[in-house]
């Protein structure tokens, strides 16, 4: 797969309008996701379960490797992945059981009255969920509020489901992440909106309510930004996340070695498929910093389950600290939806015709597809009308 994927990215007139970068990359990442999900459906595996039950030898020749090599050899891979073999078969039995963590963000939109920021706190914590992310950016005092408001309520035990007792603070899996007394963790977004230094004054400024990372604080491919950012925040005892629009594997490379971020934020369709996706699982494993991927939009919640499943059963061999977005709308238009336990963690997906889980219903399909879905159609007509 390894070959397959430097072999459709390779052709120098692709090259010519990328490199590696922006819509084409986008449009070689659904070819490549496509390729492996027809590779699951033929193995009649869920894709997480084809790439764990390959060898370590396979699952470097899966990779793209390309431009990395003085982040992470193939040599340095294998051996990786050979120290992680022991326990593969406990750690697949054990997230079958359990569940893979996940966080919650519909909870925390802009946008949202303090009303109804309260009501969607509350029902996700009687979920189970233990780590909350809101967005923020638009107005410092007004975030501060909202985070308020959402402290005041994962962080009581009253609002707890009574057969989930509160998490232990200083548990190793919340070390670090600034959790309350019930052990809950907030987060927060700005989707790239500041400056530098604008990100830094801004974020100290919400340091009260105990933010474990901000996500995108700024410009998504400039390095030396977020690790500025980072330096400055450490002292405060927040961190710094992103990932969702780095475009490609050197840019996580960079972020690595420049020591810019806390937590690494894969997307499943940003970056050009899973061999690419894989890259940087290993990178981020040698560097040791947690993968707590992206899932913001309609079916990553399907596609990134994969992605995290594989990290920790075959690559990292670890989950304790890691969570994985999960918003809880749209999931209806799948053949093979996502799921969540009563432990607010995603069901492993089990399914052996599913592959990659991102086929959709052929009615959404027909009724969504632009220009000519039903739902478009009937747009014109009644514009046309008005």
């Amino acid at each position: 797969m390894g070959k397959t994927w430097e072999y459709m990215m390779a052709d120098p007139q692709l090259r010519w309008i990328g490199p590696e970068k922006g819509v084409i990359h986008i449009a070689s990442g659904a070819v490549n996701n496509a390729v492996w999900d027809m590779y699951a459906r033929s193995r009649r595996k869920p894709l997480w379960k084809l790439v764990v039950d390959f060898t370590p030898e396979e699952l470097v020749a899966s990779a793209a490797f390309r431009y990395i090599s003085d982040a992470i050899t193939k040599e340095e891979a294998l051996a990786m992945l050979k120290e992680r073999e022991a326990g593969k078969k406990e750690r697949e039995e054990k997230v079958r059981e359990l569940g893979y963590p996940a966080y919650v963000t519909s909870a925390g939109w802009l946008g949202y009255t303090d009303e109804k920021v309260a009501r969607l706190t509350k029902e996700a914590v009687a979920a189970g969920f233990n780590h909350f992310k809101m967005k923020v950016g638009a107005d410092q005092a007004n975030d501060l509020r909202r985070a308020k408001i959402i402290r005041s309520i994962i962080d009581d035990p009253q609002y707890l489901p009574a057969d989930i007792p509160a998490r232990d603070p200083s548990a190793e899996a919340l070390r670090g992440k600034n959790a309350g007394p019930t052990g809950a963790v907030l987060m927060i977004d700005a989707n790239q909106v500041w400056d530098v230094p604008q990100a830094i004054e801004y974020v100290k400024g919400l340091e009260e309510v105990k933010p474990w990372f901000i996500e995108e604080p700024t410009a998504p491919d400039d390095i030396l930004g977020h690790a500025a950012i980072r330096k400055a925040l450490k002292p405060h005892g927040i961190g710094v996340a992103t990932g969702e629009h780095a475009h490609n594997r050197m840019v996580f490379k960079q972020l690595l070695q420049a020591e810019a971020i806390d937590v690494v934020q894969i997307d499943s369709c940003r970056l050009a498929g899973v061999s690419e996706v894989l890259s940087v699982l290993l990178m981020a494993a040698k560097f040791g910093v947690p993968v707590c991927p992206h899932a913001g939009g309609v079916g990553l919640c399907e596609y990134v389950i994969h992605l995290s499943l594989i990290d920790y059963i075959a690559v990292s061999g670890t989950m304790e600290r890691n969570v994985l977005e999960f918003v809880d709308h749209l999931h209806e238009h799948f053949v093979t939806p996502c799921s969540i336990n009563k432990h607010g963690r995603y069901n492993v997906p089990t399914n052996p015709d599913e592959g990659y889980s991102i086929e959709m219903h052929k009615a959404s399909i027909a009724e969504f597809e632009w220009p000519h879905g039903s739902y478009w159609v009937g747009a014109q007509a009644a514009k046309s009308q008005a």
